[in-house]
């Protein structure tokens, strides 16, 4: 006769326990560590604005962050990318200087006026204290990436208040079109006591508005499709001029700290060109304003080349904030076109040309749904797949690996990182 304890339901309870206790655990890091984040970044936003003539310092905030690097942080330069392959192959524990030194080179980069994000740091930071526990516990390889998923989960919903949408996408976004259900419980854990955390310690996330969501119609359904397409070609334009610059600046440029250096002139001269501070930085007053008034309809373009330029000359920080600014200014300009109420569009762009740039489209349909409501979900849920399914196999995260294929015809890419369909695809040119 089975015992009770030999039963499947008591079997799981250890496990359970150990990981409750372990998610907590990150949860409290990465919360913490991503409440540091917001309020250096908030002090670094503020000072800026009230100092306007630090802009002009911009190259030497570039050159100072990119001595940073060159000297104390040369194993951990890849960021995001180090850690996605630290999970699909691991080797060694994250060294733990990458958690200070991506938060003083953000900082850095909103300080003097870089165009960046703030997910990539809060992901970085979240991880890398995450990945100590490894060591404290002496966990076994595979624990290691399970503690690493749960990491990526408690930084990225902690630094933007969306829970739901931190679970999946610390499983969605090791490999587009597979899932890691195995740390579905600890990213659970995480996300949710990240998010907690980090109000509990008085930081507050920006709330968004979309007043009136229509019945949806057939028009409505293929406005979605339409413009979740064009979210889509928009991220994939993103990503390429990004990786391209960043190519070209490596190329053309062989001692790193210059490239933020070069970069900053160029980005500064920009500035003290247009006039307006309104494209650098995380652009959230821009945000908020794409749901609420009618925008330049060049802000979205604008923005890809600030942030581009930034982030491919090596100044730190992430993209996803820069895409969400990206997506509300778009479908901010796209609202006249459409029968679909501008707030709408905003909402819809905002999440949507994320879910592309980081083929992570539940994730960023979820992440909808927290910030603006459930009745968005399925106009957000559309827009987020088309954009997924329209912006290519390349991506923000280079060391992402293609877990299904988006298109039949690219079946042979299944296994492959986007780094390395970009390396054969280069060989495949060369050749020809």
């Amino acid at each position: 006769m089975t015992k009770w304890w030999q039963l499947a339901p008591a079997q799981a309870l250890l496990p359970l326990l150990k990981w409750l206790a372990i998610g907590c655990a990150i949860g409290i890091l990465t919360g913490t560590s991503s409440a540091v984040l917001l309020a250096a970044l908030e002090w670094a936003t503020g000072w800026r604005e009230s100092h306007r003539g630090i802009l002009l310092l911009l190259p030497l905030g570039g050159l100072l962050s990119g001595l940073i690097y060159d000297y104390l942080g040369s194993s951990v330069e890849a960021g995001n990318n180090l850690l996605l392959e630290e999970i699909h192959a691991p080797q060694a524990v994250i060294p733990i200087r990458m958690a200070p030194l991506v938060l003083v080179g953000t900082t850095i980069s909103h300080l003097f006026g870089a165009s960046a994000g703030r997910e990539g740091t809060a992901v970085q930071m979240g991880v890398t204290l995450a990945d100590r526990l490894t060591q404290i516990l002496r966990l076994p390889r595979p624990d290691r990436r399970l503690v690493m998923m749960a990491g990526i989960s408690g930084g990225f919903a902690s630094v933007f208040g969306t829970p739901l949408a931190g679970i999946l996408f610390g499983l969605e976004v090791l490999a587009f079109g597979q899932f890691r259900y195995d740390g579905l419980f600890v990213c659970a854990i995480a996300a949710i006591v990240g998010d907690r955390i980090t109000l509990t310690w008085g930081l507050h996330h920006t709330v968004y508005q979309i007043p009136i969501v229509p019945e949806l119609t057939i028009w409505g359904l293929l406005t979605a499709i339409f413009t979740g397409a064009i979210f889509g070609l928009t991220a994939w334009l993103f990503t390429t001029l990004t990786y391209q610059i960043s190519s070209y600046f490596k190329a053309k440029i062989s001692y790193p700290p210059l490239r933020p250096f070069i970069g900053g002139i160029l980005v500064a001269i920009a500035i003290q060109l247009l006039g307006t501070t309104k494209y650098i930085g995380l652009g959230i007053p821009t945000i908020v304003s794409a749901f609420t008034t009618q925008l330049s309809p060049w802000d979205f373009a604008a923005k890809i080349g600030f942030t581009a330029l930034s982030l491919g000359a090596g100044f730190k920080g992430g993209e996803v904030t820069p895409l969400f600014y990206i997506g509300a200014t778009l479908g901010n300009a796209l609202a006249s076109l459409t029968i679909l109420p501008p707030p709408l569009l905003a909402g819809m762009g905002f999440v949507a040309v994320f879910a592309g740039a980081a083929n992570t489209p539940l994730a960023a349909t979820l992440m909808a749904i927290e910030l603006f409501g459930a009745p968005v979900g399925i106009y957000a849920g559309i827009a987020c797949i088309c954009s997924y399914l329209c912006s290519g196999h390349g991506g923000i995260y280079r060391a992402q690996r293609v877990g299904v294929s988006k298109y039949a015809a690219f079946k042979h890419h299944e296994g492959n990182s986007i780094a390395g369909i970009e390396i054969e695809s280069s060989a495949d040119q060369h050749s020809k």
